[in-house]
């Protein structure tokens, strides 16, 4: 790279932005990270080249820091997972979203020298909640809340492409990892000896590996084939029951007490469907295009997390 091109990053504090922000700055991008608090994410997410104050839906200073910038890798968002959805925080879900979307197409509008790629966070939520039927990023969306979420920030992504901007839309699935996001929660009552599915068992668990969401996101940054929807998922999606027993099997515990779902939403309302309904996602664009899986089966995946 002769000269370093500046890629901005939202939601770089988050579990898949410290990753990718890493594999940038290592690869040798300089690296403008957009935050609401920008001392928080300079301790976060050391080495990068610029911490710029952003609030999403709100213009300001940042406006300046889109023109000449040659990506911009927008993955903020409230989390879905761990708090109960009021319906206040549904429409936080909504707004951090879409309005943090928009202002940044918006900014990029006004810029005399246009980035050249937009990458938009998404989710296989997309597609609402179809038991066995194999999804790729051809078929039609849900009607769920989740699903009208996803399809409203999709939408403010794709306003990009009437600008010239080359518009991907990564469609990320459980990611995995031993630190944050869903694994460790999920290991705990293994840690108990009381492991196991959550019932009914068969629903599908459309999972991946860190390291392939980030490197999903940088083959999308660096090929100028990929554009649309990417399912960023591994190419074998597993049941729930699936899912417990491998884990079980690595950690070296039984999977033996399921969970009714009736208990999960006691505690997390309405996010229980997150783990008692699923979709059976499956990467085709990126396997199409020559996207090689660095673990595209589940087993090798959990030894490599929890070695």
């Amino acid at each position: 790279m002769a000269e370093q091109q500046r890629v901005i990053v939202t939601g770089a504090t988050g579990l898949i932005g410290k990753a990718l922000c890493r594999r940038l700055i290592e690869k040798g991008y300089a690296v403008v990270v957009f935050s609401r608090e920008p001392e928080t994410a300079r301790q976060a997410v050391p080495g990068a080249a610029e911490y710029v104050a952003w609030t999403p839906g709100e213009s300001g200073p940042w406006v300046a820091a889109v023109d000449g910038a040659y990506a911009v890798i927008s993955l903020a968002g409230a989390s879905i997972a761990g708090k109960r959805w009021s319906p206040q925080y549904k429409q936080q879900i909504l707004n951090t979203r879409t309005l943090g979307t928009r202002g940044l197409v918006k900014a990029m509008a006004q810029a005399s020298r246009k980035p050249r790629v937009l990458i938009s966070g998404s989710a296989v939520g997309y597609y609402g909640f179809r038991d066995d039927t194999p999804l790729d990023e051809a078929a039609t969306p849900g009607d769920d809340f989740l699903a009208n979420v996803v399809k409203a920030w999709e939408a403010e992504a794709v306003k990009a492409e009437t600008l010239g901007i080359r518009t991907v839309l990564i469609r990320t699935g459980i990611v995995l990892d031993k630190q944050e996001g869903a694994l460790p929660q999920m290991m705990l009552p293994f840690r108990l000896f009381a492991g196991g599915p959550v019932l009914p068992g068969t629903q599908w668990f459309s999972w991946v590996h860190l390291a392939d969401e980030v490197g999903i996101i940088l083959w999308a940054l660096e090929d100028e084939r990929v554009r649309g929807p990417v399912n960023a998922t591994a190419p074998e999606p597993a049941t729930n029951k699936t899912f417990s027993s491998t884990l079980g099997k690595v950690m070296g515990r039984p999977a033996w007490a399921p969970v009714p779902g009736f208990a999960l939403r006691i505690i997390v309302g309405e996010a229980e469907q997150l783990l008692t309904t699923g979709q059976r996602v499956l990467p085709k664009k990126a396997q199409d295009l020559g996207y090689q899986f660095q673990f595209p089966t589940l087993e090798p995946a959990l030894r490599n997390i929890l070695s």
